[in-house]
């Protein structure tokens, strides 16, 4: 039967917890700060990156614009925090993970290092996804769609936070098995629970797809199809998996 760790034998005072959690959080703030003071100088080079799908396929003779007098230096600013958060997240879940392991049973910590392992691949996958596929699907239909006599011509704050709401929503729904794989674990759900609810979150897919995406077809089906896709990779890794039952659950 696994056991606990020693360290949790013996129930540390909730100070000791809060000056852990502070520690860990204020590594987690340095290594965002320290990958933002790295790309800062390459602001535009990297808005300019970001920005490629879009510009690409801007009508001929159009360009993008800025509509206030601060956002050519303050939209570059903001992608470079953005981006520096998205690229710490494995120092931020690496501190989280070392925050909550010493409460784990050892077959909880060998289940949850390949899940965490695999989220972080997962987020950034999504965000490849939504770079190389859905921008520039997206961005090739906008401009098809323009009334006769409107010229299009894209501002660049709001063009960047389409961009970084599509970053993070894809990020987030690439999460889907890890989502699906930890309800069946934990006893939340069971397997042929939720195929008899797949329907229903099939039509929950859309909706969400909906939700986080601009009001267009494209983005919102290549939102919600990926979602249902892994989904069902979520169940089929979960079918390997039993419920999870903590050691002295169920008596003294």
């Amino acid at each position: 039967m696994s056991q606990p760790n020693q360290s949790t034998d013996k129930e540390m005072p909730l100070l000791a917890h809060l000056v852990e959690l502070r520690g860990r959080l204020l590594k987690s703030v340095l290594a965002m700060l320290l990958i933002f003071a790295g790309l800062i100088y390459f602001a535009n080079d990297l808005y300019l990156l970001v920005s490629k799908p879009l510009i690409a396929h801007l009508p001929e003779g159009s360009e993008m614009v800025s509509t206030s007098v601060i956002a050519p230096f303050f939209t570059p600013f903001k992608l470079t925090m953005v981006m520096s958060f998205f690229l710490s997240m494995p120092v931020i879940l690496h501190q989280l993970w070392a925050f909550i392991a010493p409460a784990l049973y050892q077959n909880e910590k060998r289940l949850a290092i390949p899940l965490l392992i695999s989220s972080i691949i997962l987020f950034y996958t999504g965000m490849v996804f939504c770079y190389l596929v859905v921008f520039p699907l997206m961005f090739e239909f906008f401009p098809s769609v323009i009334p006769e006599g409107i010229r299009y011509i894209p501002d660049m704050t709001d063009s960047l936070d389409i961009m970084l709401k599509l970053f993070f929503a894809f990020g987030i729904a690439f999460e889907v098995p890890i989502a699906t794989m930890l309800l069946i674990w934990t006893g939340a759900t069971t397997v042929e629970s939720l195929r008899e609810k797949r329907p229903y979150l099939v039509v929950g897919a859309f909706v969400v797809g909906m939700l986080l995406t601009p009001p267009d077809v494209i983005s919102q089906t290549l939102l919600a199809i990926p979602m249902w896709l892994l989904f069902e990779l979520g169940i089929i890794f979960a079918l390997w998996l039993k419920p999870e039952k903590r050691p002295g659950a169920s008596s003294e």
